[in-house]
Formats: structure tokens, C-alpha cells, sequence
């Protein structure tokens, strides 16, 4: 029985950390944005005509930036420089595990409406219809399901449990909903420290894409003997203008995603602190 018990707990837990691996993910999402960099944004197609374009053995990186004049909005954004592809990987950083947050999330909500799940429970709670209770949490499914379902059970089998008193019984229904809820808490808050991270960084790496293309800027300006470099100056600018741009761009969309989501949690985790209350509530009204 022991053994039995164990493993359901170990079911339980691998179930919870399910969800995408970052540590798998991120170095996938990187080689993507590197990619994009070289083959999308560095596309000959997106720049004016030129000779050594046309040979297929050619790259872009073969070509010295300032004797490459971009045509398109996508080979302006090449011309941010080394960090361009960093930034990308975060833009794509947030997109994908975004959408897994959305749906993680929509899962853990269940599949019926949830206020109206809520309103249900409560009122088969108010005339103490344990049983339907537990059916309306079969049918819901989810996070707030599981965790409802989980106090409803302890509460059916301290209602049969004569060794305890009604104070003792409390506690243990009030664990019970406690313990649920913090198995299923790590499932809802997966992944989002990545989004709450990007929305710092992104601005950070930015900056030192911003400073790099500055640097160049004054470099160019100092160089050539009195008479600046025209065409280096101007791309040290648009470098850094550039990994200005992507990097608030990001770090914003990450950012109100976060919080998206973070209502999103709130929410759910409001729902149970409701059920749960009207459960223990109902369990000193009829016991």
C-alpha cells in the first residue's frame, strides 16, 4: 500500500513539472535566432544590387557593413550589428513561452467557465451535496478542480472519522486544501521567471548594443586623419538606434505579458482560496 501511495506521489510530481525545458529550449531558440540573422535579415534580397552579392559563395559578413547599403526594413535591422541576433532570441524567447503560458494556463482553468464552476460548488457546498460536488470537480478538471476535488475528499473522510475532534478535524481539511494547492502552484508559475528576467535584460543587452554602436560612431569620427568616415559613421548610429529599438520592443512585450499572466495565476489562485474557504465553512456548518 506504501508503495502504491509512492508512486502516485511520483506520478503527481512528474505530472506537475511538466511543461517546456528551458535548459532544451533556449540553446534550440538561440541557433533560430541566429539563423534568422544570417539567412532572413541577411538575405541579398534585402539590400541594393551588388556584384559580389550574386556569387553564391559570398556572405553578407564577407562584405564590409559600411559598403552595404540595405534596401528593405529587414536589412536594416541586419545592420544592428553582433546583438541583433541576441535580441531576436529573446523576442522568440517570449513568443513560445508566452503561448505555453496561455495554454498551461487555460488548461489549469478547466473546461467549463470557471465563475461558473465556482457559483456550483459553493451552492452544493451551502447544502452540504458532497457527492455532486465532487462530480461538478470531475467535470471541470484543472488546477482549481484538482485542488477543490482534494479538500472535498478529506472532507467526506473526516466526516466518517470518529478519532478526531471537529478543531483537529479543521486543521486537517485545511492542510489537506493546502498541500493540493502547492502541487499545483509550480505548474501555474513555471517558466515565468524567463518572461520577468527578458523584460530586464533585454533592455540591459540593448544598451551594450547601443554603446558598441557608438563606440564605432566616435571611432569613425576621430579616424581618417580630420575627415570623418561618412558611411562608418552613420552605421555606428544605426547600430546603435537599432539594438535600441529591438530592445525595448522586447523587454515592453515581455513585460506586459508578465503581468498578463500574472493576473492570470491570481485569478486561479483566488478561485481556490474561495472554494476553499466555503469548504471548510460548510465542514463547521454540518459536522
Amino acid at each position: 500500500m506504501e508503495m502504491n501511495v509512492s508512486t502516485q506521489e511520483e506520478q503527481v510530481v512528474a505530472k506537475k513539472a511538466g511543461g517546456l525545458n528551458p535548459a532544451i529550449v533556449l540553446p534550440i531558440l538561440f541557433v533560430i535566432g541566429i539563423c534568422i540573422y544570417l539567412f532572413v535579415l541577411g538575405n541579398p534580397g534585402n539590400f541594393k544590387e551588388d556584384p559580389r552579392l550574386t556569387g553564391a559563395s559570398v556572405a553578407m559578413s564577407d562584405i564590409p557593413l559600411k559598403e552595404v547599403h540595405p534596401e528593405s526594413f529587414m536589412g536594416i535591422i541586419y545592420m544592428g550589428g553582433p546583438i541583433v541576433p541576441i535580441l531576436i532570441t529573446f523576442m522568440i524567447t517570449v513568443i513560445v513561452f508566452s503561448f505555453e503560458r496561455f495554454f498551461v494556463l487555460r488548461r489549469a482553468a478547466g473546461k467549463g467557465n470557471l465563475d461558473n464552476y465556482v457559483v456550483k460548488v459553493r451552492g452544493l457546498l451551502n447544502k452540504n451535496k458532497i457527492d455532486e460536488a465532487i462530480e461538478e470537480c470531475d467535470a471541470q478538471q484543472g488546477s482549481v478542480g484538482n485542488v477543490v476535488k482534494e479538500g472535498l475528499t478529506t472532507y467526506k473522510a473526516l466526516t466518517n472519522d470518529n478519532t478526531l475532534n471537529k478543531e483537529q478535524k479543521l486543521v486537517a481539511l485545511t492542510k489537506s486544501i493546502e498541500e493540493a494547492t502547492t502541487l499545483e502552484m509550480p505548474m501555474l508559475e513555471k517558466n515565468m521567471m524567463i518572461l520577468s528576467t527578458l523584460g530586464t535584460v533585454a533592455t540591459l543587452v540593448a544598451l551594450l548594443g547601443t554603446v558598441i554602436g557608438m563606440i564605432k560612431a566616435f571611432f569613425a569620427l576621430g579616424s581618417g586623419g580630420g575627415t570623418p568616415d561618412a558611411a562608418a559613421l552613420s552605421i555606428g548610429i544605426s547600430e546603435a538606434l537599432i539594438n535600441t529599438a529591438l530592445g525595448i520592443g522586447t523587454s515592453a512585450i515581455a513585460i506586459i505579458l508578465y503581468n498578463f499572466f500574472t493576473s492570470k495565476i491570481d485569478g486561479l489562485t483566488y478561485k481556490i482560496d474561495e472554494i476553499g474557504m466555503s469548504i471548510q465553512q460548510s465542514f463547521a456548518e454540518f459536522n
